[in-house]
């Protein structure tokens, strides 16, 4: 053993000794068995195409109801859940569509569908992160009609945000007001994880199972939309207009890609928790944890009822390697 494997070996040894290394360790690589980078980038790349089209057609409606000051509060709420663009789209949201009812409708009709791409991904990502089996997946159906209750959900969350910042800009701006604005924000953001998360993920899973990253995840979202709001504020103001246009989609694309990491990990959470998965291996040999998560991903490539996945486990390597050396000599 080389001294960068007795290095290793220290490391593993020292993570798995102490239980909150050990869980960390455990999510982080939970995370990196499911391809979760590979999921964070689809849900990314669905993200940015859905989030145009939903804009429009909220810009839309509220344009046919006319109240802009409500089409003001909420269009300000929505834009500053995503700091770096809020700025230069609402900008550009002034002028709703207009035209025929039925062309509208038909056009509103087509945008919805394709932003409801987000949806299905996302249930997608859940579903593999559960390493739910293909064949307890749900289909198009039912896939398609808890897409359209995330967007409600989501329509949900987007009001009670212009609530509370309407509330919170009437009350005042002293310490406890701040607090108490920071408290409501928080419970509405773990509230939305929780309704967020029971809807993307399958029946199968306990709806208790999904609290604890929905805690932590709202948490994390909290603190990051605060970060990212006071980092933009403070690097992108006073940018020219060609390096502002590229800074708008480098920066929306980087900050879904957080968000999209960050939804994961705390998926990745629930699983771990309420798997027990923990200590894992970073080399050497196989705990019952890493045992436990290499069946799951094999049966979660069941795709029919009658179908039928095995997994075994060989011996410790050494042991296996003694093994084979005594059959090829002869010995029994």
């Amino acid at each position: 053993m080389n001294i960068v494997e007795r290095g290793v070996a220290v490391v593993d040894c020292l993570q798995r000794a102490h239980r909150p290394t050990a869980f960390a360790f455990g999510v982080v690589k939970k995370f990196g068995d499911d391809r979760g980078a590979s999921l964070a980038a689809l849900l990314t790349y669905y993200g940015f195409l859905s989030l145009f089209p939903l804009l429009l057609i909220l810009t839309t409606i509220l344009g046919f109801v006319g109240n802009e000051a409500v089409s003001e509060s909420v269009i300000g709420t929505t834009l500053q859940q995503f700091p770096v663009i809020g700025e230069q789209i609402g900008r550009n949201v002034d002028h709703p569509l207009s035209g025929s009812i039925p062309g509208l409708a038909f056009g509103l009709l087509v945008l919805l569908y394709g932003a409801l791409g987000v949806a299905q991904a996302a249930q997608h990502a859940m579903a593999q992160v559960w390493n739910v089996p293909g064949v307890d997946r749900p289909g198009f159906g039912p896939r398609l009609a808890r897409g359209l209750l995330f967007f409600a959900t989501l329509g949900a969350g987007v009001i009670g945000g212009a609530a509370l910042s309407a509330l919170a800009t009437g009350v005042g701006s002293s310490m406890p007001l701040r607090l108490a604005s920071l408290v409501a924000t928080t419970t509405l953001n773990v509230a939305f994880f929780v309704a967020v998360f029971r809807l993307l993920t399958p029946k199968v899973v306990a709806s208790r199972a999904l609290l604890p990253g929905a805690v932590a995840g709202g948490l994390a979202y909290t603190a990051l939309l605060a970060l990212g709001t006071a980092l933009v504020q403070h690097q992108l103001r006073g940018t020219s207009d060609v390096y502002g246009q590229f800074a708008v989609v480098l920066g929306l694309l980087a900050w879904l890609f957080v968000v999209s990491q960050l939804v994961l990990y705390a998926a990745e959470l629930n699983v771990v928790l309420d798997r027990r998965l923990w200590p894992r291996s970073i080399a050497g040999a196989l705990t019952p944890a890493d045992e436990l998560v290499l069946r799951a991903l094999a049966h979660q490539e069941e795709r029919r009822p009658e179908q039928r996945v095995g997994v075994g486990f060989e011996p410790h390597a050494g042991l296996a390697a003694a093994a084979d050396a005594g059959r090829a000599r002869g010995e029994p």
